[in-house]
C-alpha cells in the first residue's frame, strides 16, 4: 500500500478524499484510456502528424494508453499534450508558477482506507493498493499524460500532484461526472488575451513594465522576436513570455543597477525602444545562430541571460553619453561578444549542450566580455 497525506471530505453523503501524489505515484497508479469505436489499428491519440522536432516520445506514450469499448475519455489531442509539455518546462525553467496547480480528480478500481490522525479527525493517511492501474483520471488525463510524457526532465525534484480520489465510485456516476466537467467550456477569446496589456493585467509596476516590453517585442515588426513569443499561452511563437517577463520584472526592479530612481524611471518610458534595439544588434552580431535551426540563442536560457546583462550594456553606454536607445551605440557596446563570444558559443549540440549552459553562467560569460573586451585579466 502506498500511503498519502489526505483529507476526508463528504458532500451529499458521498465520501471522498482531497490527496497529494507525488509525480512518481501519478505515474504508476494511474491507467489512461480513451473510448474505442471497434475499429481496427485505431490509435488513442488525435491532432495532426508527429512532428519530428518533439520533445515527446509519442511511440511509447501511445503505448501506454488503452482503448476499451466501455472507456469514456475522448481521444487525447497531440497538440494540447505537446503544449502542456511545453508549459511544464516553462514552470521548470523559470521556477515562478506550479505547472499543475488545480487537482484533478481520479477514480480507485479497489478499496482504499483512511487512518485519521486523532479520532474524529478529517486529517489523516490515505492508504493506496500499490498496483499498476489502479487509479483511473475522470478529469485532468491530458495533465497527467503529459506529466508521464515529461517525468524524466523532472529528476529528483519534489513534485506534488493535488488529487480529488474517489473510492470505487459506480461507473454510471463516474461518466455522469466526465460528461458534467466536459460538456460545457468557458474560454476567453484568443483575440482578446492577447490585445490585453501587461497594465491592464498587471498591478505591479516593474511587472507591467516587463509584459509591455515582451509585447513590443513580439508585435513590433522591427523586432527579431517578432511574432516568435507565445503570449499568454497564445500564439504560434516558440518562445515562452513567462520566463522572459520574470527576467525583464527583476530588471525593472532593482532601480540602482539602471542608474538609480530617477534613470530606471526614465528608462522604463524608453525601454520597449532599447531592447528592441538592443536584441536587433545580438540578432546582427551572432547572425548564423540567430537564424540558423541548430542553436539554442533564441531559447528561454539564453535571452534571459541577454537581458539579465542589459545594466552592464546601459552603465558602458551611459560611460560613451550615448542615448540608450540608440541602435549605433548599443553595437558598439556589444562588439566585444562577437570576438570574445562567437556563434559557435550557441550551437545547441556543441558548447552550449557540452558545458551545461545556464542563465548564470551565460550572463557571467558576456559580462566579462564587456568587462574584458580584448580577453585580459581572464
Amino acid at each position: 500500500m502506498i500511503s498519502v497525506a489526505a483529507i476526508r471530505m463528504q458532500q451529499f453523503g458521498v465520501q471522498f478524499y482531497q490527496a497529494s501524489l507525488t509525480a512518481n505515484d501519478i505515474d504508476k497508479l494511474v491507467r489512461f484510456e480513451v473510448l474505442s469505436y471497434n475499429d481496427q489499428g485505431q490509435t488513442p491519440v488525435r491532432g495532426g502528424k508527429k512532428q519530428p522536432q518533439s520533445k515527446i516520445k509519442w511511440d511509447v506514450l501511445e503505448r501506454r494508453i488503452a482503448s476499451s469499448e466501455k472507456a469514456y475519455q475522448r481521444h487525447i489531442i497531440r497538440r494540447k499534450i505537446e503544449e502542456l509539455v511545453q508549459y511544464y518546462e516553462q514552470c521548470r525553467q523559470a521556477r515562478d508558477l506550479p505547472s499543475i496547480p488545480g487537482a484533478v480528480i481520479i477514480s480507485a478500481d479497489e478499496k482504499l482506507s483512511f487512518d485519521p490522525v486523532e479520532a474524529g479527525s478529517l486529517l489523516g493517511r490515505l492508504k493506496v493498493p500499490e498496483r499498476e492501474g489502479v487509479l483511473r483520471a475522470i478529469d485532468g488525463q491530458h495533465r497527467l499524460l503529459a506529466l508521464h510524457a515529461d517525468i524524466e526532465n523532472f529528476a529528483d525534484e519534489p513534485f506534488s500532484v493535488p488529487a480529488i480520489i474517489f473510492d470505487r465510485l459506480p461507473e454510471d456516476h463516474v461518466v455522469q461526472m466526465f460528461v458534467t466537467i466536459n460538456a460545457k467550456h468557458t474560454r476567453l477569446n484568443s483575440s482578446h488575451l492577447v490585445s490585453l496589456s501587461g497594465r491592464q493585467l498587471y498591478r505591479d509596476e516593474s511587472l507591467a513594465a516587463a509584459h509591455d516590453v515582451v509585447r513590443a517585442l513580439n508585435d513590433r515588426d522591427e523586432s527579431p522576436l517578432h511574432g516568435e513569443i507565445k503570449l499568454l499561452g497564445v500564439g504560434r511563437g516558440r518562445v515562452a513570455q513567462a520566463p522572459l517577463a520574470q527576467e525583464f520584472k527583476k530588471l525593472f526592479a532593482n532601480e540602482e543597477a539602471l542608474g538609480g530612481a530617477r534613470k530606471a524611471a526614465e528608462f522604463r518610458e524608453e525601454s520597449k525602444k532599447f531592447f528592441v534595439n538592443y536584441l536587433k544588434q545580438v540578432a546582427s552580431l551572432f547572425e548564423s545562430a540567430w537564424n540558423g535551426r541548430k542553436y539554442s540563442i533564441r531559447s528561454a536560457t539564453a535571452l534571459r541571460a541577454f537581458i539579465r546583462v542589459a545594466p552592464d550594456v546601459i552603465q558602458r553606454i551611459d560611460q560613451l553619453h550615448a542615448d540608450r536607445t540608440d541602435y549605433r551605440a548599443i553595437g558598439r557596446v556589444i562588439a566585444p561578444w562577437g570576438r570574445r563570444i562567437g556563434a559557435l558559443r550557441f550551437e545547441t549540440e556543441g558548447a552550449w549542450k557540452r558545458q551545461g549552459t545556464t542563465v548564470d553562467q551565460l550572463a557571467k560569460e558576456l559580462k566579462l566580455a564587456l568587462q574584458y573586451p580584448e580577453g585580459a585579466g581572464v
